[in-house]
């Protein structure tokens, strides 16, 4: 019987660490640069991973972001519900040239959030520490370099 259990856990502990792996390495990194300055950004390119987008995190460094990857150039709404940090978010084009931002985006605690609607479609969203933008300069026709 001893013996039945201690297998079960084993079996147990090593589903939970391919589990853990499996989850890492799904993880895709990138980076954004707009002229010097850049952002190492986790990549959001599935469904789940753009529906999760940053929620609950609760920081996020001064150089880091997460860069949502559609398909195809569209007009694509955020909202900041579970949010817990302040955002800038930036809409790039297919010609990699910001088109729209929305400078820090408050947190939404409420049952029902507003979306955050742009005025262009974009096939890329970056979202960074609210504030960087005007930070650095960052502006509407700015281009960036996207690596991943």
């Amino acid at each position: 019987m001893k013996k039945k259990i201690f297998l079960i856990v084993i079996f147990l502990f090593l589903l939970t660490i391919i589990v853990v792996l499996k989850n890492y390495s799904e993880k895709k990194q990138g980076r954004v640069c707009f002229e010097s300055y850049c952002f190492n950004v986790e990549l959001a390119v599935t469904p789940e991973q753009r529906r999760n987008g940053l929620m609950f995190r609760e920081n996020l460094g001064p150089k880091e972001g997460m860069l949502f990857v559609y398909d195809k150039e569209e007009m694509y709404y955020f909202w900041m519900k579970n949010t817990l940090i302040s955002l800038d978010i930036i809409w790039i084009n297919n010609n990699k040239e910001v088109v729209f931002i929305s400078e820090n985006v408050q947190p939404c605690k409420n049952v029902s959030c507003p979306a955050i609607k742009p005025s262009e479609n974009a096939k890329y969203i970056l979202e960074i520490n609210g504030g960087i933008c005007q930070k650095i300069g960052l502006a509407i026709g700015d281009k960036i370099s996207i690596e991943y």
